[in-house]
């Protein structure tokens, strides 16, 4: 019986055994993580289910128990880095009443998420796309578009509300607003001086002092 006088305790009598790094993986998420900076290093193409399995030190085995293909990590990848999009941009600035404020607070938003170390889905979302199967392609270009538009009726207000005098369509300053913040990552530093802090301002600027002007 356990715990009698003079017995042995129950946990010296069984043997341990290291829980195998399989059980310690942060399920899915740490994969796609780790896939992500992978991707973003070496580009999708280069990138085998090996390498990602040797990165997380899962057997191969243990890695398609979560993912069956690269495809389906690519595309889990990218419906992650819609949802953090809509969680801490869009969500964010829906209660805001004062269009202009509002796009502020998403430009600052949007630019922090991407500059953000732990969110590298986004820089794999941004230019990987295309190797993904039409279907899976168009779920995901569904969502992206949904953002676009979004944004682009958030441009439109602004204007109403400044009444601007430019020439700038709603969609051509959505492009423009998010193709610059997008592209960040090709040349961002994070030694450098161009940083979140001083990003921020300039972009903003750009957008109402210009583009919007």
């Amino acid at each position: 019986m356990v715990g009698a006088p003079g017995s042995i305790p129950l946990r010296n009598c069984l043997p341990w055994h290291p829980m195998p790094r399989e059980t310690l993986v942060d399920s899915r998420q740490e994969i796609l993580r780790t896939a992500a900076r992978l991707f973003q290093q070496r580009g999708y193409d280069a990138t085998s289910m090996n390498d990602v399995a040797a990165a997380l030190k899962l057997s191969k085995g243990g890695l398609y128990h979560h993912f069956q293909s690269k495809d389906e990590i690519l595309f889990e990848i990218m419906n992650h880095a819609m949802e953090i999009t809509e969680e801490r941009v869009v969500g964010p600035v829906r209660g805001i009443a004062d269009p202009v404020e509002r796009l502020k607070a998403l430009i600052r938003l949007h630019i922090e998420v991407v500059l953000s170390p732990r969110d590298r889905e986004i820089t794999v979302m941004l230019h990987e796309n295309h190797p993904l199967p039409p279907t899976l392609r168009k779920r995901i270009n569904t969502r992206k578009k949904e953002y676009i538009h979004y944004v682009e009726g958030l441009m439109a207000e602004v204007q109403r509300v400044r009444q601007a005098k430019g020439s700038v369509s709603p969609r051509a300053a959505a492009f423009a607003l998010l193709g610059m913040i997008n592209w960040i990552y090709q040349w961002y530093k994070p030694e450098g001086n161009l940083q979140s802090h001083n990003l921020v301002p300039q972009f903003t600027e750009f957008v109402l002092g210009g583009i919007l002007a």
